[in-house]
């Protein structure tokens, strides 16, 4: 039974088993093809116009047209999208050192002097020189074509928290080891697009306001600078050595200041081997992304709040159930089914026991983001650790946890929630606060809104940690 091979794919015999042969060169031979039988009939096509033929030579014209159309449409593209594919691959940076200013300096210096006395030893000694340029810029570019490079960083970092990255090089040439290679990140451009926003139209233009004609509301189109995301890597891995066939690896530590998306969009290759010339840039396409989350190390607000609230939380999930509390002293209120015998015997005082919830130790941590420019970045910045570092602590506890906060998915993850105040930032729209509901679990609400907007029922069983100006 025949099999039938895959698209873009065929197969040769050889050696008894089949051979695949690449799709490019597939499409490159059809490619010619096409062109060769278009080439015939145009060919054909003239040799009937000549015996006026004109039948003939409509027909044939049109297939040389149709078959031309035929392979610019389908195989020309194909290729060039290949080329081009190849070329940003192996793309390379060059940037001239002061020595190699220097030497070129030099070179030309000699150059004029041969050129004026006629001397055959300068001639010899620039064609050494500029031999020298060569056999550097053709090294360097074969020692960076065989190497592979692989970026490994962690998945959740902490702002303030050294973490540690590795960078491994491989060198896949059979016959030439690599020399004096830097892993460095590749300048990225800041793109720009144009956006129409409203404007005040005023005659005279350069008149105060009051003293205007007129004033009309109008719309500019102005070009504006899309963001860039800082990048990961602040300096530059050196390796002196990567033998043949042979891997590198290199640890580096990196600490990042701010929570928040980090990106390298490329790598880069670099070296100067061997004689430091040229400085050339092999470009990489490999894009790594960093989501740094908010920080979690105790502040020394965080340890003011953190008793505050697991007093009240503590005294929230007191109750009567079946799982046992604690044993304390009696009050007149207690019933006398609780009295622990054992514990009172031994303490010679009456003992009860006081029981838990069946639902007990449920917290939610609600962030109320407030709108932008209603308290100072510095204040936001702390509101945003302050929630990061309730969620760190109280995960390690023996608490059920979930989350709230503007356009936050109901999600049970803590993780989840740390890379979304890793983004977060001040919007717009209606306080969570509003649409807070009471239920069984108990709400740690960071805001911003002042003490006075909060509805009373909320107070009995939530805690409110307030910033900016509340």
């Amino acid at each position: 039974m025949s099999s039938t091979p895959k698209s873009g794919t065929g197969h040769a015999s050889r050696g008894g088993g089949p051979v695949e042969i690449p799709e490019v060169w597939i499409r490159f031979f059809v490619g010619i093809l096409g062109l060769g039988l278009a080439f015939v009939a145009a060919l054909f096509s003239t040799v009937s116009r000549e015996s006026g033929n004109v039948w003939a030579t409509v027909i044939l014209s049109g297939i040389a047209l149709l078959l031309a159309t035929l392979v610019g449409l389908t195989t020309v593209p194909y290729l060039a999208r290949r080329v081009m594919l190849e070329r940003v691959r192996n793309a390379i940076d060059y940037d001239v050192t002061r020595p190699g200013i220097v030497y070129v300096l030099i070179t030309l210096v000699i150059g004029i002097a041969a050129l004026n006395t006629g001397n055959n030893l300068l001639y010899i000694i620039v064609a050494s020189l500029i031999a020298a340029i060569l056999a550097s810029g053709v090294i360097s570019a074969f020692m960076l074509r065989f190497l592979e490079l692989d970026v490994r960083i962690p998945e959740r970092v902490f702002a303030g928290r050294p973490i540690m990255g590795r960078i491994l090089v491989r060198n896949l040439s059979r016959w030439c080891p690599s020399f004096s290679v830097r892993v460095v990140a590749t300048k990225r451009n800041r793109k720009n697009h144009w956006v129409w926003e409203p404007y005040l139209f005023a005659w005279p233009l350069r008149r105060p306001p009051e003293r205007q004609w007129f004033q009309l509301p109008d719309r500019r189109l102005r070009r504006v600078a899309d963001p860039i995301a800082p990048g990961i890597m602040e300096k530059a891995v050196y390796f002196p050595f990567i033998g043949r066939v042979s891997e590198a690896s290199i640890e580096m530590e990196m600490t990042f200041a701010k929570r928040g998306r980090y990106e390298e969009k490329s790598f880069g290759l670099s070296t100067r081997f061997p004689f430091a010339f040229l400085t050339k840039t092999r470009r990489l396409p490999i894009a790594r992304e960093l989501i740094v989350y908010p920080p979690v190390e105790p502040t020394d607000e965080f340890l003011h709040v953190l008793p505050l609230i697991t007093g009240e939380f503590e005294s929230f999930i007191r109750g009567r159930g079946n799982d046992l509390y604690r044993i304390r002293d009696a009050m007149p209120d207690d019933s006398a089914r609780h009295v622990d015998w054992k514990a009172t015997a031994k303490s010679g005082s009456l003992k009860v026991r006081e029981f838990a919830r069946e639902d007990e130790r449920k917290l939610r941590i609600v962030f109320d983001n407030p709108a932008p420019q209603t308290i100072a970045e510095e204040d936001y910045e702390r509101a945003v650790a302050t929630a990061a570092s309730l969620a760190w602590h109280f995960s390690n506890n023996d608490t059920e946890l979930t989350f709230l906060a503007p356009r936050y998915d109901a999600d049970f993850d803590m993780h989840h929630f740390l890379r979304y105040l890793a983004l977060i930032e001040p919007q717009t729209g209606p306080s969570i606060v509003d649409t807070l509901q009471l239920t069984d679990v108990y709400n740690v609400v960071i805001t911003a809104r002042p003490r006075g907007s909060i509805p009373t029922p909320l107070w009995n069983s939530s805690y409110f940690v307030f910033f900016g100006n509340s």
